[in-house]
């Protein structure tokens, strides 16, 4: 990339940041800007590495699956054969090496296709680091000094793990810009025919950035760890395209022979304010694949079409001179394309604030009934709210009621949260909240360990945190909004499961994820009402789902082919029990009762189909409801410590109990009287 494209991408940059800086007021200060590199370095490192890998003509799908690995050997070696933490540091990376050694191996020694190979060991990874851990476990408890990794910061300011970054990046530029060993990568990609015609040592070289390419996916993992404060299977899932967009962004091309450190990290950044802007501009964060999306696939395929366009002239007789115009323009296509998202990412911020600025003014005119009293700086309050997946059913329904909470009260509503179970993405959004300085967060919570610690910074900050439908530590929230008792869930479901069976017999379980505490509370009481009240019912197995349908309906399937005997499928995740009832009906398995915690309207049709028997569940428009009010009057102070109850609005006098809020006991739906219930 010439150093004139680089000054463009830069210019492209700083226009980004300026946008940015011009919408939101939380966007240019110096903390928000060190928390970008903070959560960019585990993402930088894997795309640094990247970068020679293109520059060579291949690619490494493996990287997100290494970190998985990477990350759960460091938890096997620290705490379950008791390793001292550099020593099981030094193995993990030994374990990113070994794999990617094997890609190379199989790339430069046996001829395969980069993109065939990488694939089957991204498979290969994930599998291993799931079958370490059973799909469950994870590791958590590391030691205050590795934690200051990720969660340390230099006099006060700088994040602990930039200067690794930077010392990676200079690295990275040294051996593939003035080196060598980088002279060949770039012959390499020109062509591994002629560089071997060359003299070029191509197989040792390839092995190389592969194994390069290995240890800094298990490096991020170290990184990813000492920030989540934990480790488990699915680290580093999705991060191997993120980090393939920011080399193709910064200029590399995917056919090889062209990259640099420089335009890597360019594109790197360009991103990570992208997505950084827009959680400050409280916009949906899908915004930010798609925006990314159609630039990768812009950049691209103008890479591709330029490529592949044969010269006017032939080579020999093209003036020198223009070879440099030629790639510049080419360059300027990609540049064209960023711009053209920054814009639109630009107009759809700008057009939200100002649709956020008539909103905000019409403070002015009268409070509404039972409106929330405004924040000691007499602004509206701002109240955040996550739930695990935004697009489960389930927290659809919370939304509606939150909403109408939010209208009653006067306050304005921050609804945004993962679109799948991310522990890693909650924690992002998160932090991107404590730097946009809102009142109060509510999250409901995919992975206690991770998010605790920023949940504390939030709180240290000033800011109340609330937690509902799954607690965090009890020192990191203010209050937990519980939808009922775990003593309740659980003495409900498994009484329920005892009347279907006649209290004999198998049973099985199908959750959300295997991690989820709320989940897993639910289930430790399962266990002990069977062995006190119901000792002829066994509990053969449990199987996650992740809180998808399609994946409940095939373990669904699986359990009934190896547990021929069970009697009862219990489904506790909301599109579990419909995924579990259609394996059901399609088996023809009349035999199998199905039931478990889950909305009514999904389960109507099974319900008086009489596949579903009972459903069991809360109201749950109403506890996205009395989230919204317990977050808005923990804000303003009216809801303080050693409070008994708080006014539920609609739903009367709440009780509160400690630091629990509690919504009532659980519903009992059934062919009898779903027909009642629309949610």
């Amino acid at each position: 990339m010439s150093r004139k494209t680089e000054l463009v991408l830069a210019a492209v940059l700083l226009a980004e940041i300026a946008i940015f800086a011009g919408t939101t007021d939380y966007f240019l200060t110096i903390g928000n800007l060190f928390e970008i590199g903070r959560f960019t370095t585990a993402l930088g490192l894997l795309a640094l590495a990247m970068t020679p890998v293109i520059v060579t003509g291949g690619i490494d799908l493996s990287v997100g699956a290494m970190m998985g690995l990477a990350a759960v050997s460091l938890g096997i070696l620290h705490q379950d054969w008791h390793w001292p933490m550099p020593v099981a540091i030094a193995g993990a990376l030994g374990v990113g090496a070994i794999g990617g050694g094997l890609n190379g191996a199989c790339v430069s020694r046996f001829g395969l296709p980069p993109l065939i190979v990488t694939l089957g060991s991204l498979a290969l990874f994930r599998g291993v680091a799931e079958g370490l851990t059973g799909g469950t476990a994870s590791y958590s408890n590391f030691p205050a000094a590795f934690h200051a990794i990720g969660q340390g910061y230099l006099g006060g300011i700088v994040p602990a793990q930039l200067p690794l970054l930077a010392a990676a990046a200079i690295a990275t530029y040294v051996l593939l810009q003035r080196s060598t060993i980088g002279r060949a990568w770039y012959a390499i990609g020109f062509g591994d025919a002629g560089a071997r015609y060359a003299g070029l040592p191509v197989t040792r070289r390839l092995t190389q950035v592969y194994v390069i390419s290995g240890l800094a996916a298990a490096l991020a993992a170290v990184v990813y760890v000492a920030h989540i404060g934990q480790a488990r299977s699915d680290a580093g899932n999705g991060y191997e395209l993120n980090a393939i967009t920011a080399v193709v962004l910064g200029g590399a091309s995917v056919t090889g022979g062209r990259g640099t450190v420089a335009g890597t990290l360019l594109g790197l950044f360009i991103l990570a304010v992208l997505q950084n802007g827009l959680q400050l501009a409280a916009l949906p964060s899908e915004l930010v694949g798609v925006l990314t999306g159609v630039v990768l696939v812009g950049a691209i395929a103008l890479d591709r079409l330029r490529s592949s366009r044969p010269p006017s002239l032939p080579a020999s007789s093209q003036p020198v001179a223009s070879q440099p115009s030629q790639e510049l323009s080419m360059k300027n296509t990609q540049v064209a394309a960023i711009c053209i998202a920054i814009l639109a990412g630009a107009m759809v911020v700008a057009g939200t604030n100002a649709w956020l600025f008539r909103a905000l003014t019409r403070n002015s005119a009268p409070a509404v009934a039972g409106a929330a009293d405004p924040s000691p700086t007499g602004r509206r309050l701002v109240i955040a709210m996550m739930p695990k997946a935004k697009g489960d059913p389930y927290f659809v329904s919370c939304r509606l009621g939150a909403e109408e909470a939010a209208r009653e009260l006067g306050v304005d509503l921050i609804w945004d949260g993962p679109t799948g179970l991310d522990a890693a993405r909650q924690n992002e959004l998160v932090e991107s909240w404590i730097t946009r300085r809102v009142d109060a967060i509510a999250v409901s919570v995919e992975n206690r360990a991770s998010i605790s610690t920023a949940l504390r910074k939030a709180r240290a900050r000033g800011i109340k945190v609330i937690t509902w439908d799954a607690d965090a530590e009890p020192d990191a929230r203010d209050y937990f909004v519980n939808q009922a008792t775990p003593e309740g869930i659980g003495t409900t479901l498994v009484d329920e499961a005892a009347r279907l069976m006649d209290a004999t017999g198998d049973f099985a379980i199908v959750t959300g994820a295997l991690a989820a505490p709320n989940q897993n509370a639910w289930i430790a009481v399962i266990r002990e009402r069977l062995a006190s009240t119901y000792p002829h019912m066994r509990l053969v197995t449990i199987q996650p789902s992740d809180d998808d349908r399609d994946k409940a309906f095939a373990e669904a399937q699986t359990i009934m082919r190896v547990y021929p005997d069970v009697k009862l499928i219990m489904a506790i995740s909301a599109p579990a029990v419909p995924g579990a009832a259609e394996a059901v009906r399609q088996a023809n398995r009349r035999d199998v009762r199905v039931m478990g915690l889950s909305l009514p309207n999904m389960n109507k049709p099974y319900v008086h189909d009489d596949i579903v028997q009972t459903v069991v569940l809360w109201n749950t428009t109403n506890l996205g409801y009395l989230t919204v009010r317990a977050a808005a009057l923990a804000a303003n102070g009216t809801l303080s410590p050693g409070a008994t109850s708080l006014d539920g609005g609609r739903l009367g006098a709440i009780e509160v109990r400690g630091e629990e809020v509690l919504l009532g006991t659980p519903l009992v739906m059934t062919k009898e009287n779903i027909d009642g219930f629309d949610f």
